[in-house]
């Protein structure tokens, strides 16, 4: 699968664009849209090609996948759909799109879509038809309505909404329309996109025997059709298999990370790694690819969360050289600071033109070296020196040994164990390690260990 051998780059498309986050254009009726009438200001904007300019920057970062947040018509924020077939008005047109998707994969990008299926915002044609006809509706079926109640709109109909919004209206996924409807869409997504995958938003609340069909029908659209679910807690397995989907988001592992380097405690990220990927059969997730990140379009940015920014490179080395797919959110790879309290708008904005910098330097590195290494991207784990303040992880596969090792102090940090070999290559630096006397590791540092066969 191609994307256990990636480096993602996640863009939140409406906050990347500086598009207004009301919509302008009225939503459509079902009446319009089956006569084919598209949004008002549909035609006006085409700033989605902006990303095409920042191809040389995922190229020099060594970015060779992106995952877009939505990018279909909706209400506001991306995530209340109104229509599954029209790139957003605010940002461009399907052509547009098309032009980006080209682009990206003749770079050798993949491309990954948010499907949010779970919900549609109150645009949405079908319900905009059921809010019209009632009972008369022929997509009344398509939520779960209940015509003798009311909701906060004052609609006099209740329906349920995801986690009490109302602007998001839950689909009745058990409905075979609602689905025939979906799996269209995204067959029209890979015939006009031709995605590489998609990244199924709250996968926690999508019933198995849905994200079953949709595995099912994805693998016969497009070979290595990649399936990521958005998952928070509990046990990931319950939403990720070989009939479900391939990854999960690990939100475990992204609060253990930014949690271990803060409180200056490495055991804590290191026992989630150990119960999640460790040599022991029983572990929860041997042979899985989670999603690894620091920060992403929901969270406070890893610049803005970490107490000592000396530790910035070294939680990206962290999630690099752990089990799973990285992931970068845009404009975090040059250290951009924004906390949650502050408003989702603030951890979406719009940039003008990409930074490279010294942590971008970095992360350039170590994707490089994640992309190149078998060991990196399907080895074993094992820790082999942990203290409060170092950890040292073997990556192990067919021969292939890499040592990841993070130096969090302020002060040079020896290491006496048993390399098994008096040499190895750092894949960051490039240079060579000799083990005589122990592993010197410099202050706020991180070395990717290819050891000597």
């Amino acid at each position: 699968m191609w994307a256990y051998e990636s480096v993602f780059y996640q863009i939140y498309p409406l906050g990347f664009c500086g598009a207004p986050f009301d919509n302008p254009s009225a939503p459509l009726t079902a009446e319009e849209k089956n006569n084919g009438a598209e949004p008002e200001h549909a035609g006006e904007n085409h700033s989605i090609l902006k990303v095409i300019d920042w191809i040389d920057h995922f190229k020099k970062l060594n970015i060779n996948a992106i995952y877009f947040s939505p990018v279909f018509e909706s209400d506001t924020h991306g995530y209340n759909t109104r229509d599954y077939r029209i790139i957003d008005s605010r940002i461009g047109t399907n052509e547009d799109f098309k032009q980006v998707t080209q682009k990206l994969h003749e770079a050798g990008i993949k491309v990954v879509l948010d499907g949010v299926f779970n919900h549609v915002g109150r645009g949405f044609w079908a319900f905009q038809d059921v809010l019209r006809y009632r009972w008369d509706s022929i997509y009344k079926d398509w939520f779960n309505v209940n015509f003798d109640g009311n909701s906060n709109y004052n609609d006099g109909l209740w329906y349920e909404g995801w986690e009490g919004n109302y602007d998001l209206v839950k689909l009745n996924l058990w409905n075979d329309a609602v689905t025939g409807h979906i799996f269209d869409c995204i067959k029209g997504w890979v015939d006009e996109f031709d995605i590489d995958g998609l990244r199924l938003d709250v996968a926690y609340c999508l019933p198995p025997e849905f994200l079953k069909k949709l595995r099912s029908y994805t693998n016969g659209l497009k070979e290595d059709f990649y399936l990521l679910g958005e998952c928070l807690h509990g046990d990931y397995n319950r939403w990720m298999g070989d009939d479900m989907c391939h990854s999960v988001t690990n939100y475990e592992c992204y609060k253990g990370l930014y949690s271990s380097f803060n409180s200056m405690n490495m055991f804590e990220i290191c026992h989630s790694l150990l119960r999640q990927f460790g040599p022991d059969n029983w572990c929860l997730y041997r042979g899985r690819h989670l999603l690894s990140f620091v920060d992403n379009h929901d969270v406070t940015r890893v610049a803005s969360i970490l107490s000592n920014e000396r530790h910035l490179p070294l939680i990206y080395s962290l999630a690099f050289g752990m089990p799973g797919v990285p992931c970068v959110y845009y404009g975090s790879e040059w250290g951009e600071k924004a906390d949650k309290s502050m408003g989702d708008p603030a951890l979406r904005p719009c940039f003008d033109a990409p930074v490279f910098n010294e942590l971008s330097e970095h992360i350039s590195r170590i994707a490089k070296a994640k992309r190149e290494s078998r060991a990196l991207q399907y080895g074993d784990l094992r820790n082999v020196v942990l203290t409060n303040r170092q950890c040292i992880i073997e990556r192990k596969v067919d021969g292939e040994r890499v040592l990841v090792c993070i130096n969090a102090d302020d002060n040079e940090y020896v290491a006496h164990f048993d390399a098994g070999c008096g040499m190895a290559e750092d894949l960051i630096s490039g240079q060579n390690v000799d083990f005589g006397g122990g592993l010197r590791m410099p202050a706020y540092s991180s070395m990717f260990l290819k050891m000597e066969r």
